[in-house]
């Protein structure tokens, strides 16, 4: 009887947060099959899962119409290096995460080619562009989501689809000790601390962290004691964002992010993944975001949901303050501080809240179901 040959598995995500999923469900899925061969696109900790990459997160995490329109020519020249590696090593299945404007259009090669497809964490099709449900109804063998409201959503829709939860429950943990871990950055954990998340990607930080730093500048003057320390995310600068802090006394510290918020009694956060995580540590927080004038008023108009910040959108109801565009001011931030920093009831409610957010995301062992789903499609080939 001939051997199988090992599965050859594409896995494609362009963000942080797909290569930390990506990389989570790859973990489970080389506990069976044996010797799973995976290429493709994604970051650091795909890598680390031994995944051969054709492109980087870091060459394609930008946010906005102007900034994705000056990067055309690197994410064009990306696409096609993935896809002639596709002709050339031939997936048995293929795994695409978020990350829709190339994923979709990746899901269109595939099928193609024949090359089922698992499109893992929803393009958010429910916020706008909705449009997007028929290409995965003809491109997707199976769509695996992270949010309850989804599964009903694409049944509708006539695609197969599963859902296993958020793979985040598994993933973000505080540190052990608080006391230790804020003692080890020079801090005083009997003083009130105000964690900064100012957004993942380069462009998000340009716009967001000014006015953070100035909205922290005006805590400082009516709370001198209150300690702001910012976590910077994986692909950032640590030294470069200690620098534009200037005057203002910020601590940056990188690659403590879980560690960081789950220390604060504040988090000011950029809207995104790590409002979740912000949650499902149960820390206060005041979310934010900026994008270009242009890029706003392109999108604005598109957007057909009430709240921009997931956590309001998995409360379906506005839980935490929501600070967008306009809204965006140094001293709206600070008020909206200065008032969790002293109001301890609004804090305790928001906890509160935060607790039913954290039930809503599902059990732990998101990252092995969906992996369970891969398997399914992943068949051993018959060896040549």
């Amino acid at each position: 009887m001939t051997p199988a040959t090992p599965p050859r598995l594409l896995i494609s995500c362009g963000e942080p947060s797909g290569d930390l999923y990506g990389a989570e469900l790859l973990r489970h899925l080389r506990q069976d099959p044996p010797g799973l061969a995976a290429f493709g696109v994604g970051g650091d900790r795909l890598v680390d899962q031994g995944v051969s990459l054709t492109a980087h997160v870091r060459d394609l995490a930008v946010v906005g119409i102007l900034e994705v329109i000056r990067h055309i020519p690197t994410i064009r020249r990306s696409f096609g290096r993935v896809v002639a590696e596709i002709d050339r090593q031939r997936p048995d299945a293929a795994v695409l995460v978020d990350y829709p404007d190339f994923n979709l259009r990746l899901a269109k090669e595939l099928r193609q080619r024949g090359v089922p497809v698992i499109y893992y964490v929803s393009p958010q099709v429910w916020a706008w562009k909705r449009g997007r449900v028929r290409t995965i109804r003809d491109t997707v063998s199976r769509m695996v989501v992270i949010f309850p409201f989804e599964k009903a959503l694409y049944e509708a829709a006539g695609v197969p689809v599963t859902y296993v939860g958020h793979p985040l429950v598994d993933l973000v943990h505080p540190a052990p000790d608080r006391r230790a871990f804020l003692s080890g950055l020079r801090l005083d954990p009997a003083r009130p601390v105000v964690a900064v998340l100012p957004g993942s990607r380069t462009t998000e930080v340009a716009n967001n962290l000014p006015p953070l730093i100035e909205a922290a500048g005006i805590v400082l003057q009516r709370r001198p004691e209150a300690q702001f320390v910012l976590a910077a995310a994986p692909l950032l600068d640590a030294a470069a964002l200690q620098s534009r802090c200037g005057g203002v006394p910020i601590r940056v510290v990188a690659n403590e992010t879980h560690a960081v918020v789950g220390a604060a009694d504040l988090a000011l956060v950029a809207s995104g993944t790590a409002t979740v995580e912000t949650a499902l540590l149960g820390t206060p927080m005041v979310v934010v975001y900026r994008v270009s004038p242009i890029t706003y008023a392109l999108g604005r108009r598109f957007v057909s949901v009430a709240h921009f910040a997931m956590v309001n959108l998995i409360a379906e109801r506005e839980v935490v303050p929501e600070l967008i565009q306009s809204d965006f001011t140094p001293s709206r931030v600070a008020e909206e501080a200065l008032s969790l920093l002293t109001d301890r009831a609004r804090a305790k409610r928001m906890r509160e809240d935060l607790a039913d957010v954290r039930g809503r995301l599902g059990e732990p062992g998101a990252s092995a179901r969906a992996a369970a789903v891969v398997r399914e499609l992943l068949a051993p080939r018959p060896a040549a």
